[in-house]
């Protein structure tokens, strides 16, 4: 979860390169002391350059995909909990959907519209931290319900504090180098390889449409790494392919998450 429109969940080819601040001595190029890294401030300093440089034409399909897939989330998380059995299991089936709202959403707001340079900043960061977000929140229902429990909690442990630290790293480094944070993604998104064998023990169907989530997770962010293919620009480049991958990989883990969410192997 990437022109002068940024991306969502991941992308933006504004990423800001810097002002006219030394980081490493601290010292503006008056020889001022400048201001701690603060990320709202950085926001506001990000968009003011940002500014100054004309706009891209934004593709006609830019946001218009995850603006349709919002209302689907919610219909298919309200039939999810609705189904899912037992307490854990409800509970699990809400995080997944609340997690999978806000990245749709966000992106769709962030994507869709022209915003103002400060707002646009600050969606930006929203939807950056949105795909750690979603990460762990479709890991939480695969941990509690198809892992032993101490299975379970450790893979919930890392992906949590892994999504924390990874949506700390984006509010505040929002300028890191395209290739480190994707690649971050995808790590955390592949924690649970690890257990495939546990998955596949429990239900092969849940175990091979986590796979091709993943895989289609995976195949979103290097197209946005590397910015192409990029087959009808301005209208449907590259992001919107990866865009469209990660709607693909979303129904995948939601099939993945009813099946598990219906017969719990634990906690049901």
């Amino acid at each position: 979860m990437g022109n002068s429109q940024t991306t969502g969940p991941l992308e933006s080819s504004d990423e800001p390169s810097g002002g006219g601040t030394h980081a490493g001595d601290g010292l503006a190029d008056d020889g001022a002391v400048d201001l701690p890294n603060i990320p709202l401030l950085e926001a506001a300093d990000d968009a003011q350059a940002a500014a100054s440089i004309p706009a891209e034409v934004k593709p006609s399909w830019r946001g218009w995909i995850h603006a349709g897939t919002f209302p689907v989330t919610i219909a298919a998380g309200v039939v999810l909990i609705c189904l899912a059995e037992g307490t854990v299991a409800k509970w699990a089936a809400a995080v997944f959907t609340l997690t999978s709202m806000m990245l749709f959403g966000n992106s769709a707001l962030y994507h869709r519209f022209n915003w103002r340079p400060t707002v646009k900043m600050i969606f930006k960061r929203i939807d950056h931290a949105n795909i750690f977000l979603l990460i762990a929140g479709t890991y939480t229902p695969l941990a509690l319900l198809a892992l032993p429990p101490e299975k379970g909690m450790l893979l919930l442990i890392l992906v949590w504090a892994g999504a924390l630290l990874g949506i700390g790293f984006r509010v505040f480094w929002i300028g890191a180098p395209r290739w480190l944070y994707v690649a971050i993604y995808i790590l955390l998104g592949w924690a649970a390889v690890m257990y495939m064998g546990d998955l596949y023990r429990v239900s092969p169907a849940m175990m091979i449409l986590v796979i091709v989530g993943g895989l289609c997770y995976t195949a979103g962010a290097v197209i946005y790494g590397m910015k192409k293919p990029n087959p009808w620009p301005g209208h449907f480049g590259f992001h919107e392919i990866f865009h469209t991958l990660t709607v693909i990989a979303f129904l995948c883990h939601w099939t993945a998450t009813l099946i598990i969410s219906l017969h719990p192997a634990y906690h049901a």
